[in-house]
């Protein structure tokens, strides 16, 4: 199960049904970042493909040299776009791709209007999700949820990519559901429609034990999102942002005009596909090694390059060397700059602090910690917030609760009204009141003791010894102890056997702290295949604001439409 290779697939096969010859390719706004991010631009050129192009950009050039590729959303604006070209048609022919299932009626309006008849196919592939690492995806959606309902146009646009992420894995799954989400349930019965709807489409080979679609909601842990983390690629985005795959590093002081925005993307970097999911130690001393090593095939000055055969030498390497130096320069520069905000915003204390909100039961310890940070004039007004909530969902019930004392604190500090709100509307958000799960304190003797054990070795790192909570329910899940009561089944049916394929659905959105535990489990546990996917794939930023946005705190508290991120 490879969500990347999955979307990769259906491009390969795009582009190769068209034929040889020069094409273009027309996207949309979302197939745009679809594509961009399995693809480099290179490797569709070596694919004939010259030309990239918006639907919706109204100055393109009638090139009738040229074979058109479609790859759009079903959508009804698309539907219309794709209707006016090919009345007017600017290529020679055109291959049409839905990465959706479209109705019969707009194939029906599209067929009338090829009066020149161009239209040589068109075709439904399912790649209607980003597919950010082989094991996770993301559908780019925030402000989800209104209170505790859906955003009403944003169900629709996520039934669609849930289902076609199962269309190209070729999976029907059996569904479970958090229940206490209505949220979930909806979306469970919601995908489970049009496996029903689109039978023929599900209809794939049985395998011995059926797939399982597992549909959770965020509010269950609001804590995960609000942590600060340091395993390279959790690191960037929670420090720098990662947005398909791109980082805007254009205010990091004295940058260099070639890196004001870098791309870093497993597929084709490989440092970064082997520093991933590693920790901000180890990092600094791999790229110490990579610079060493660079150094070493470094041509020195102009000595070696005195016969023909060392220049030709020296050229044949270049592209190479090229590529190894703009590898080593991207990745210097984006660790500095985390290392810079390490230091700057005083991380190590600040995370540690979190950390022992998060995974230690003292509160007199962590009321002391987090007032002594408040005070802390160079810790940041993100971090003084972060750590306000992190007590706030902890201690929430707690007798000697100093919240409100906390709350003056983040006044006479100056943080803005906005942000002092979202305390109380992640309160609301995932609090007590709200969870189905028992996220902070366990209640079974098991989970008691291995907290009681954990706190008798140590941790072998204080800043990373929390998990999340969907390692919990994961780890239950493939030992066949998941509650029915809290995760019930959709429909009469429910599974024997100990699960094989899992696709696991975050209303709300995933962190990459998740997938770094879905991709432990996946490497430590032998038959077992995990997919993590979300509504999208929050930092701590992100985070508050979907959380500010389903309180209707979001934009001056006034009703919006869902955002594109």
């Amino acid at each position: 199960m490879n969500v990347t290779l999955a979307v990769k697939q259906y491009i390969s096969k795009m582009i190769e049904s068209s034929g040889p010859g020069m094409k273009v390719l027309l996207m949309d706004k979302e197939t745009t970042s679809i594509v961009s991010m399995v693809y480099t631009q290179s490797e569709i050129l070596q694919k004939e493909v010259y030309l990239f192009e918006r639907i919706d950009s109204q100055n393109r050039d009638n090139m009738k040299h040229l074979k058109a590729i479609c790859f759009l959303r079903p959508t009804k604006e698309n539907v219309e776009n794709l209707i006016q070209e090919l009345r007017r048609p600017k290529y020679s022919v055109y291959f049409i791709y839905f990465s959706n299932v479209i109705s019969k009626s707009e194939v029906k309006a599209l067929a009338e209007a090829d009066e020149q008849e161009v239209v040589a196919e068109v075709q439904e592939f399912y790649g209607d999700f980003i597919a950010v690492n082989p094991h996770l995806f993301s559908l780019n959606l925030q402000g989800v949820a209104r209170g505790r309902s859906w955003e009403p146009t944003v169900l629709p646009r996520v039934t669609q990519g849930l289902t076609s992420v199962l269309l190209s894995l070729k999976k029907c799954p059996m569904i479970r559901y958090q229940l206490s989400s209505d949220m979930a349930k909806r979306l469970a019965e919601s995908v489970k429609q049009i496996i029903t709807k689109e039978y023929e489409l599900f209809d794939f080979r049985k395998t011995e034990v059926p797939p399982l679609l597992l549909i959770l909601d965020r509010s269950d842990d609001a804590i995960t999102p609000l942590l600060n983390q340091w395993t390279y690629q959790a690191m960037v985005h929670e420090l720098l942002s990662l947005n398909n795959n791109r980082i805007d590093l254009s205010r990091v002081p004295g940058i260099n005009k070639d890196l004001k925005e870098v791309v870093l993307s497993a597929e084709n970097d490989e440092f970064y596909a082997n520093n991933l999911y590693l920790n901000f130690g180890e990092i600094g001393t791999n790229i110490k090694n990579l610079m060493e090593d660079f150094q070493k095939k470094r041509p020195k000055g102009q000595q070696k390059l005195e016969s023909i055969s060392d220049m030709k030498a020296f050229v044949d390497n270049y592209p190479q060397f090229k590529k190894m130096s703009g590898t080593v320069s991207k990745h210097v520069t984006v660790v500095g700059e985390l290392s810079r905000l390490v230091s700057e915003r005083q991380l190590m204390e600040v995370s540690e602090v979190e950390q022992e909100l998060a995974c230690q039961n003292d509160h007199s310890s962590a009321q002391q910690n987090v007032r002594r940070l408040l005070q802390n004039p160079r810790v940041s007004e993100l971090d003084a917030v972060r750590l306000v909530m992190l007590y706030a969902l902890r201690y929430e019930r707690h007798s000697s609760s100093i919240l409100s004392s906390l709350m003056e604190e983040l006044n006479r500090r100056g943080v803005s009204e906005k942000y002092r709100k979202m305390v109380q509307a992640m309160i609301d958000y995932g609090g007590k009141r709200v969870r189905g799960s028992d996220l902070i304190t366990p209640t079974d003797a098991v989970a008691i003791t291995k907290q009681f054990f954990k706190g008798l070795k140590g941790v072998e790192n204080v800043y990373t010894q929390h998990q999340p909570l969907l390692h919990d329910t994961l780890d239950q899940l493939i030992k066949g102890r998941l509650k029915d009561s809290q995760f019930p089944y959709l429909g009469p049916s429910s599974l024997r056997d100990r699960p094989q394929d899992i696709i696991v659905f975050i209303i709300g959105g995933a962190t990459y702290e998740e997938a770094l535990t879905v991709y432990n489990l996946n490497r430590t546990m032998p038959g077992v295949r995990i997919v993590l996917g979300g509504t999208t794939i929050h930092n701590t930023k992100s985070f508050m604001e979907e959380v500010a946005l389903a309180a209707g705190l979001g934009h001056g508290g006034a009703s919006r439409p869902p955002t594109r991120r």
